[in-house]
């Protein structure tokens, strides 16, 4: 999905917020919020197309390539590279060489399902770097990159593919299969737009019960408009 419609759609997720994406999918009974990460610098609304990387254990296998190095190499400017990690707090999975890179190839973010480090150097690059948390420890010997630019699982229960799509905030993360990505985001807007006009109710004055009453508890069972 490139080319005009996939930076159209771009545009159009990144007029949104998490918590719209995420009521689309719920909506529509899809999954696509990851739970648990915070970020950890620049913390500002990323939106991209994805690009993954899917680390193991080493466990004595010697590493063929330093782990996210094709990653930031083949990325395009406004990708969002994630790193399936799974989970693991104690070993970094993204250090700060390759927020070097990253920002060089103009890389919207990095998300890290675990441990990174080197966060003072992304912070400092100007790098929006998602993960679980910071660890000084190095990847060196401890994991290897075994996947790139595949289906990857995060989370637990969540499958990623290449060129999905993602926005991140202060509220989270979530990702958009892309052969879903243009109905998701369109519900997402119909939702948005409902928003919109209840908080134009409150700024004139109308009791809260009324603004957020039925009509809100029912509101993504109600007729798109």
């Amino acid at each position: 999905m490139g080319g005009l419609v996939g930076n159209n759609l771009l545009d159009r997720l990144a007029a949104l917020d998490t918590c719209a994406v995420s009521d689309a999918l719920d909506k529509l009974g899809l999954q696509g919020v990851l739970l648990g990460l915070q970020p950890l610098s620049n913390p500002r609304r990323m939106v991209g197309r994805v690009i993954t990387v899917k680390l193991e254990e080493a466990n004595g296998r010697p590493s063929t390539r330093h782990l996210g190095t094709l990653a930031v190499d083949s990325a395009q400017p406004g990708d969002v590279i994630l790193v399936a990690h799974a989970g693991r707090p104690n070993v970094s999975g993204w250090g700060g060489i390759l927020s070097q890179g990253a920002v060089k190839r103009g890389v919207a973010g990095v998300i890290v399902d675990g441990a990174c480090r080197d966060v003072d150097e992304s912070r400092e690059l100007g790098l929006t770097l998602y993960a679980r948390n910071a660890v000084p420890i190095t990847a060196r010997s401890r994991v290897i990159e075994t996947a790139f630019n595949e289906p990857v699982l995060v989370g637990g229960d969540l499958t990623v593919s290449p060129g999905d799509l993602v926005i991140a905030d202060g509220s989270g993360i979530v990702f958009l299969e892309s052969a879903r990505a243009e109905e998701i985001i369109t519900t997402a807007e119909q939702i948005a737009r409902r928003e919109r006009a209840m908080a134009e109710a409150v700024l004139e004055g109308r009791p809260m019960v009324e603004v957020m009453g039925a009509n809100y508890e029912n509101l993504l069972n109600s007729p798109n408009k």
